[in-house]
């Protein structure tokens, strides 16, 4: 899978200066770059050979061919489309069009960074799971309720509590059964790194849900899984990385339910006929 561009994206506020300065330019004109010898790309960017080769090493590419195929196969897909930030007084017609453009887009490029075998190891680890907790502070905490209430009903036994205090509480009695999904689109979040922390200190298998790079969370990791959004440009309240956390939980319950599918449809079957004659009475 391609993904160039959607790299270079996310790890601009992480690499040093020159490697921005290669970074930029290609951002800026990716059909000029493709083609480029890395002697050519360092000249005209203002970088310099070697930043370019840690340009590369810092997206976890092999080498400059590598990225210069990405790029192109980018453009090939129609890859580098913008996204567009709320201006002030803006039309309900462009509001409408452009957030839900920005959705669309950072679930697409989320599509280019998850990582297939990785996916596939979460689904296992989340289907072998003796308990589940989900980790995520404010707007991830969100997430987080959302996938205890999907996996709960195909009798998955997890958690997701709102305390901070009792998240971290729960992290340290975690056993080697149980999985915990730290979920924190910056990576950053202290309590959510505290608590993936002390659930793999406790022998648990540790899932993160961060933007693309090494962070905090995703470090600690057996398994990261990276997604993409607009919150670099837009800084009202998480929007589109909200939207790619929840498809990723989607795609994390499908494969699971997936598993063993005539068990799962007979859990949602019971859950969802008890909810409907509770809410007839």
């Amino acid at each position: 899978m391609n993904g160039g561009l959607v790299r270079l994206r996310e790890i601009l506020d992480r690499i040093t200066p020159s490697e921005r300065k290669v970074a930029e330019f290609i951002l800026k004109d990716p059909r000029r770059m493709v083609g480029m010898s890395i002697a050519q790309l360092a000249e005209q960017s203002g970088g310099s050979q070697a930043a370019v080769t840690r340009l590369c090493r810092s997206l976890e590419l092999k080498g400059y061919r590598e990225l210069m195929l990405k790029v192109a196969g980018d453009l090939q897909e129609g890859g580098g489309q913008s996204y567009f930030d709320i201006r002030p007084q803006d039309s309900i017609s462009n509001i409408v069009q452009n957030v839900s453009n920005n959705n669309i887009q950072s679930i697409r490029d989320t599509m280019k960074l998850l990582d297939v075998a990785m996916v596939n190891k979460a689904i296992e680890a989340l289907a072998r799971a003796e308990h589940i907790y989900f980790y995520g502070v404010g707007a991830s905490n969100l997430i987080a309720q959302d996938a205890q209430h999907k996996f709960v009903r195909i009798n998955k036994t997890c958690f997701a509590f709102t305390d901070t205090d009792l998240q971290l509480t729960t992290a340290v009695m975690l056993t080697e059964r149980d999985v915990a999904v730290g979920i924190s689109y910056s990576g950053q979040t202290a309590n959510v790194v505290a608590c993936v922390k002390a659930a793999k200190e406790a022998g648990a298998t540790i899932i993160s849900m961060t933007k693309y790079g090494n962070t905090p969370v995703s470090e600690q990791a057996h398994i990261p899984l990276f997604i993409s959004s607009t919150e670099n440009e837009i800084r009202i309240g998480a929007m589109s990385s909200r939207i790619t956390q929840l498809n990723l939980i989607d795609i994390l319950y499908s494969g699971v339910a997936s598993i063993d599918f005539e068990k799962s449809v007979k859990y949602l079957e019971k859950s969802r006929a008890v909810i409907k004659e509770t809410k007839g009475k």
